[in-house]
């Protein structure tokens, strides 16, 4: 009997964690983070505010996990770099590759993400700051596994090409959620125009392995 009354506490918390962190969610999409409090999250979820501080010991907390289960490059982990290292003949090029058309893709459909990056470029926020911290700590990663002792004296220069394809990544997705589709004549709402950004990506990756 103690042994299914464990068991069923832990599941009682999972699935209250749960609801906060969907409650999170629900209220960035319709509301905006400025109506990111406690109170609200606790209505939202449906579960006594007090368990924010008992499962996350408190709103930063929550805040924390809820980012992180948001962010496409946090999801990437050391050990999927690894496995991809030791069969990896092409520099990583073919694993980046397929990095950002994955997160093009997932910024497009994750208005949840859309809402996390406009919070991020308004707002100065520890845990937000702890998610640009742990982003750059995956890519740094990422970098001297697989690109840097490829291109070796060149790596700069690649780190500078990333920056621009994932800010630019970045900054397509929201200018076609929030205040139009067309940009340089390419509507990034359907898929011709995506597919044409996509195609364009693997030409610039193409040449930044065949120059550098």
């Amino acid at each position: 009997m103690e042994r299914k009354s464990v068991a069923g506490s832990i599941r009682n918390k999972e699935r209250s964690k749960k609801k906060f962190l969907e409650a999170v969610g629900k209220i960035l999409r319709t509301k905006g983070y400025t109506a990111l409090k406690v109170n609200n999250i606790a209505a939202a979820a449906g579960v006594d505010k007090k368990m924010i501080y008992a499962y996350f010991g408190g709103i930063d907390g929550l805040m924390d996990e809820y980012i992180r289960s948001q962010d496409y490059w946090s999801k990437i982990t050391i050990e999927e770099v690894e496995k991809i290292k030791p069969q990896s003949d092409d520099g990583g090029k073919s694993f980046i590759e397929e990095m950002l058309l994955s997160q093009f893709d997932y910024v497009y459909q994750n208005k949840e993400a859309q809402k996390l990056l406009l919070w991020r470029l308004s707002e100065p926020r520890k845990s937000l700051k702890k998610l640009t911290d742990t982003q750059e700590e995956n890519g740094e990663y990422i970098f001297k596994l697989l690109m840097d002792s490829h291109f070796k004296d060149n790596a700069e220069h690649v780190r500078s090409i990333m920056a621009i394809l994932v800010s630019g990544f970045y900054y397509l997705n929201m200018y076609a959620a929030m205040n139009g589709s067309i940009f340089c004549g390419i509507d990034v709402n359907t898929a011709t125009g995506r597919n044409k950004i996509k195609k364009a990506v693997s030409f610039l990756l193409d040449h930044t392995y065949k120059s550098l």
